[in-house]
């Protein structure tokens, strides 16, 4: 079959973890349909230095441009990684090796999609979370904290994601958040093109809804990207972090879970799986060269 049969189309992915084998080995078999294609990467690719480059070096030689924002598991401090980077060093680190790669990430100019449903630009967002999304019977993030560990779902962030130099989490959350917001205000003054956001996080509270323990919201998001999607015209919003792989529209905006999510998840999707890569802009089932649909 020729890859040049369709037109270049936006795909997306995350949550690949690639440090379990069956997850590698769909990620080597991930190819495109057409020259075009464009892959959106969003987050959780893996852990280590290596494995993380290993994916996007492998994707960036197959797709014609490839777009990465950092999940939370990439800015683990993962025990038995060389690196031993931490917090804002390790995310550099990172930016710094996707661009020797070729690879677009959320400190570099925003790429302009041409092909299909396009011009659109492509945003690329690092935002993180900041406890604001509050399990509803939580008054406070200490509150919440004390029910998620009654619950057993405290998130793994809390021991291997260190902020450093940020006193917390939240607060690097929200100078990022300040920062971004600044760059896309200008964005929109200057250009009227339509956006495709792409977080790692939900941008907006309800896909963690469908959590089967809404204790574990708070690690998904902030309440300051709400009204995000309206206000910064996106035509389509990407996220993963959930592995709950679905399309929700929310005031008017396709929000798309692009997740693979463990191997254990993905298993009992042998005749349901959702399709995978998403085609985010288009309804027509993207291929996993061989793999089941």
């Amino acid at each position: 079959m020729s890859r040049n049969r369709h037109a270049g189309r936006l795909l997306a992915i995350s949550d690949v973890h690639v440090r379990h084998q069956e997850n590698r080995d769909l990620v080597e078999r991930l190819r495109p349909d057409s020259d075009e294609d464009w892959l959106l990467v969003a987050g959780d690719v893996g852990e280590t230095v290596s494995d993380i480059t290993w994916a996007l070096s492998l994707l960036r030689d197959r797709f014609a441009k490839v777009v990465w924002t950092p999940g939370n598991h990439e800015l683990w401090t993962a025990p038995g990684d060389p690196d031993d980077l931490r917090g804002e060093a390790k995310y550099r680190y990172l930016v710094e090796r996707c661009r020797a790669l070729g690879v677009v990430t959320p400190e570099d100019p925003y790429p302009v999609w041409h092909g299909r449903g396009g011009p659109l630009t492509v945003v690329p967002l690092f935002l993180l979370y900041d406890y604001s999304f509050l399990p509803p019977a939580a008054w406070s993030k200490s509150h919440a904290l004390h029910l998620a560990d009654e619950a057993g779902v405290i998130c793994t962030d809390e021991f291997l994601l260190d902020p450093d130099p940020w006193p917390s989490r939240e607060a690097w959350c929200r100078a990022r958040v300040t920062e971004t917001r600044a760059r896309l205000d200008a964005l929109v003054e200057q250009d009227d093109t339509p956006t495709v956001l792409v977080n790692h996080f939900p941008l907006v509270r309800e896909p963690t809804r469908a959590l089967r323990h809404p204790e574990f919201a708070l690690w998904c998001g902030t309440t300051a990207t709400a009204d995000w999607p309206v206000r910064y015209r996106a035509a389509a919003v990407v996220y993963g972090h959930l592995h709950i792989p679905r399309l929700i529209h929310w005031q008017g905006v396709p929000h798309h879970e692009a997740s693979l999510g463990y191997p254990r998840e993905w298993r009992r999707w042998p005749r349901r799986r959702p399709h995978w890569p998403v085609d985010v802009l288009g309804r027509v089932p993207a291929g996993i060269g061989g793999a089941d649909q």
